[in-house]
């Protein structure tokens, strides 16, 4: 299964499971938990079953050390979000992804870092940009289509 169909069949909660695992690089359904429990109310038996899910859909490997298993990333976490980001835009009319992008980080913190690289492409994005986005939609799932 290729990362796109991985990253895009996973759910909100499989995705809190996926943070913790890219961060810790390798970890156990205790160490999850542990984790997860600031933010969550999930028992041990929940986050085992999400890790058991994310093992089947190619997203976790495991190994066994004793009694435990170890879980370990099958794919990169800037690879899924790359992925995910994706999927979002494509849902929508092409038209409106300026001002989707304009959502995000009007609703984003972000360092000086973020904003100077952001800057950056946004000059380098300049270089190809189009006097107007063509619409990228079917008649009947945006307004693009409407006569007036």
């Amino acid at each position: 299964m290729s990362d796109k169909k991985k990253t895009s069949a996973i759910t909100d909660a499989e995705w809190e499971i996926m943070r913790v695992v890219w961060t810790k690089e390798e970890t156990t359904s205790k160490e999850v938990t542990e984790i997860l429990n600031e933010k969550t109310e999930w028992k041990s038996t929940t986050v085992k079953t999400l890790l058991s899910r994310l093992v089947e859909k190619e997203m976790l490997g495991t190994k066994r050390n004793g009694n435990k298993f170890t879980y370990f990333p099958l794919v990169e976490e800037r690879r899924s979000i790359e992925v995910l980001s994706e999927d979002l835009l494509r849902k929508i009319c092409s038209k409106k992804v300026g001002k989707v992008l304009e959502s995000i980080i009007t609703n984003s913190t972000l360092s000086f870092s973020d904003l100077d690289q952001l800057e950056s492409l946004l000059q380098e994005k300049r270089k190809t940009a189009v006097e107007v986005v063509p619409c990228n939609c079917i008649p009947g799932q945006c307004q693009c289509h409407h006569v007036h």
